[in-house]
């Protein structure tokens, strides 16, 4: 931080007051204060003072009744600063005498009292959970693990029953609790117990930022809101050696036209005549940057899965709290009187959190889909330490791109040297020479802005409903990867197919129990439109394979594919021709794949067979679930009825480097 510096002008004859904060100079210009006829002065002052004289000819210095005299130059400048903070008002002195030519005493004489006050504006700018004192590198923000710069939570969560909106939604403190969401932000002062006259402590922040973040201070026995929305300042009680506790809040999240960063700003003021406005003599300067919504892709552990209780899914239901149980996480079941038959939990949400060195907590991020489900995040997860936000869009703009579904996140990876340690942002959209259906923009804008998982578009208005999870998914592994890409493949459908009809099984039938049409292994093969379908949805999954090699550094090793048929609606859009197994709910080893009814050979479902030898070597544990009635049948899968909060990841995202 620059060390501050300000003009003083001298009164001739008179010995002026002013306030010096500690480690700020004060310059005088010595030659305009002097009488017109003089070619000489002298300076004095106390041991709290430090001085330093400028632009005078030090080889014409002279000696008259033992004070020692600088000639005069019309750059002749005085430069001061105190050492140590004031005990009383007016304890630093410096006097200027003026000699004339040929004079043995002065002609006139000017001085100043000096009072010397410490003022800080302090917060945990090294980011180790501690507020340090006077951080050079306060007022600026950086990234990377030596960068510098404050943190600041979105005050999102709701600490009080009172409360009728999430904590940051209004300007009141129902909750202690609440304030361990907010940082610390502490004003030092050092100095005399009382300021001269004329002077006031102002903290101050800019219309911008007004409504983005919130200030609480405790005063008259509770605490009150001083800075945010309407209250641009607040003055600040001056006591002595004192330190004033504040808490800040953020109130929203980086978005369009707002990159998180916030300033808060105190000032000493001076007021040297009544009526006169007073103008600012020094100022210290904090910023922080608000902590992005970092969104957890699959391959970090549950913690506690989501699913819809509605009245066709009973035994889809039974299979998935068998698995969770197994696993051994925690399972909420929204019943219909909340979801009011709305079962596509995964559309309704995604699961995130925000992370600051003080404090961590999960967000879910609600989808402007707006279905039956729209009440379940906010009146069912909201809460202590559980946050919320929502991107709100014209309906006429909402689409089937807008629920998310169609939001992922890859694993951490590193593409051509860069790494992206929280992974990157997976969104379906239209192809790019096409006017089709595309995620709507404040939400893509919103995903941007958090800059920490830089998106990336896929291809995915070639599907009826254009999700990303309808041909792809990430599970773990425990090798050096970490993890694979699992995409639907036609061509491995057509593969295992081929190869079961030439082991003599072309007449092995799916569907089983479930249907009258009669499709074998030789139906499938032989009936063209479904070939040419394939064909053509293999090209567009083709497309997207290539963009996620290019994006995400993958090599053909990192992925897998995983047999899939589909067929067209009567508008050329696809949807699956048997349950989509890709569209898996992921629960660390533990898989919950849609169970695909595909051919039965030797009692057991050559599909299912050919995944677990598929994803057996990774050490990854398969069970299948029918999803038949309640989900395919309605066009969705596992992965779209359910959800799953995870773990954050261990990595500090303020520790990237700049993204």
């Amino acid at each position: 931080m620059q060390q501050q510096r300000r003009t003083m002008r001298l009164e001739r004859g008179e010995r002026v007051q002013a306030v010096c904060v500690l480690g700020t100079y004060i310059s005088i210009d010595i030659n305009e204060a002097a009488p017109l006829d003089c070619r000489w002065f002298s300076m004095r002052h106390s041991q709290n003072i430090e001085a330093e004289i400028l632009n005078s000819d030090a080889a014409k210095q002279k000696v008259i009744n033992g004070e020692k005299l600088w000639p005069l130059s019309s750059k002749t400048l005085v430069e001061l600063h105190m050492n140590a903070p004031s005990t009383e008002t007016n304890d630093g002195k410096i006097t200027f005498a003026f000699y004339g030519p040929g004079s043995d005493a002065p002609v006139d004489k000017a001085g100043v009292y000096l009072t010397g006050v410490g003022i800080s504006l302090d917060v945990d700018a090294d980011r180790d959970g501690v507020v340090e004192k006077n951080n050079p590198k306060k007022a600026s923000w950086t990234w990377g693990p030596d960068g510098q710069g404050a943190i600041l939570l979105v005050n999102c969560d709701k600490d009080s029953l009172f409360s009728r909106t999430v904590d940051g939604g209004d300007d009141i403190m129902f909750s202690k609790e609440d304030l361990l969401d907010m940082s610390r932000m502490v004003l030092r002062t050092c100095g005399p117990e009382k300021l001269p006259t004329g002077y006031q402590l102002l903290l101050y922040i800019s219309v911008s930022d007004s409504e983005n973040l919130g200030v609480f201070h405790y005063r008259n026995k509770m605490y009150s809101h001083v800075l945010g929305r309407r209250k641009l300042f607040y003055k600040a009680r001056y006591t002595g050696t004192n330190e004033l506790e504040f808490f800040v809040e953020g109130l929203r999240f980086p978005d369009e036209g707002y990159n998180g960063l916030v300033s808060i700003k105190v000032s000493l003021l001076e007021s040297t005549l009544e009526g006169v406005p007073e103008t600012p003599i020094f100022t210290d300067v904090i910023t922080f940057r608000v902590a992005p919504l970092i969104i957890t892709p699959n391959t970090l552990e549950p913690v506690e899965v989501y699913v819809c209780s509605v009245k066709d899914n009973y035994l889809f239901l039974k299979e998935i709290k068998s698995l969770v149980s197994e696993a051994n996480y925690k399972i909420k079941i929204c019943f219909e009187n909340v979801n009011r038959g709305d079962r596509w939990m995964q559309d309704e949400m995604e699961f995130g959190y925000i992370h600051a060195p003080h404090k961590s907590f999960p967000v879910v991020l609600d989808s402007p889909r707006d279905g039956e489900l729209k009440d379940f995040p906010i009146k069912e997860l909201v809460g202590p330490d559980f946050g919320y936000v929502t991107k709100v869009a014209s309906s006429k703009e909402v689409t089937s791109l807008d629920s998310f579904g169609n939001l992922e996140v890859s694993p951490p990876v590193t593409v051509h040297g860069k790494k992206y340690p929280l992974g990157r942002i997976l969104i379906g959209s239209s192809f790019p020479t096409t006017s089709g259906r595309r995620m709507t923009k404040v939400v893509r804008d919103f995903l941007h802005a958090q800059r920490v998982q830089a998106p990336i578009e896929l291809f995915t208005d070639w599907l009826l409903v254009g999700h990303v999870d309808e041909f792809m998914t990430f599970v773990p592994t425990s090798d050096k990867k970490g993890f694979r890409l699992l995409l639907a493949s036609p061509v491995a459908c057509y593969r295992v197919f081929r190869q079961k009809k030439q082991e003599g099984f072309g007449d092995a039938t799916m569907f089983q129990g479930l249907e009258t049409k009669r499709w074998t292994i030789t139906k499938i093969l032989s009936t063209d439109i479904i070939l040419k379908e394939n064909n053509y949805v293999q090209q567009c999954i083709d497309w997207n394979r290539d963009i996620l090699k290019q994006e995400l550094g993958l090599t053909e090793d990192d992925i897998i594919d995983i047999p899939a048929l589909f067929k067209l609606d009567a508008k050329g859009r696809a949807i699956s021709f048997f349950p989509n197994m890709v569209n898996m709910i992921v629960l660390g080893k533990d898989l919950g794949i849609p169970k695909p009814y595909g051919p039965v050979i030797e009692e057991t479902c050559c599909l299912e067979d050919h995944v677990v030898s598929l994803l057996k070597p990774f050490e990854l544990k398969c069970t299948f679930i029918d999803d038949v009635v309640s989900y395919h049948k309605k066009l969705g899968e596992v992965h779209c009825g359910t959800n799953v909060r995870r773990k954050p990841f261990t990595f500090k995202w303020w520790e990237m480097e700049e993204p």
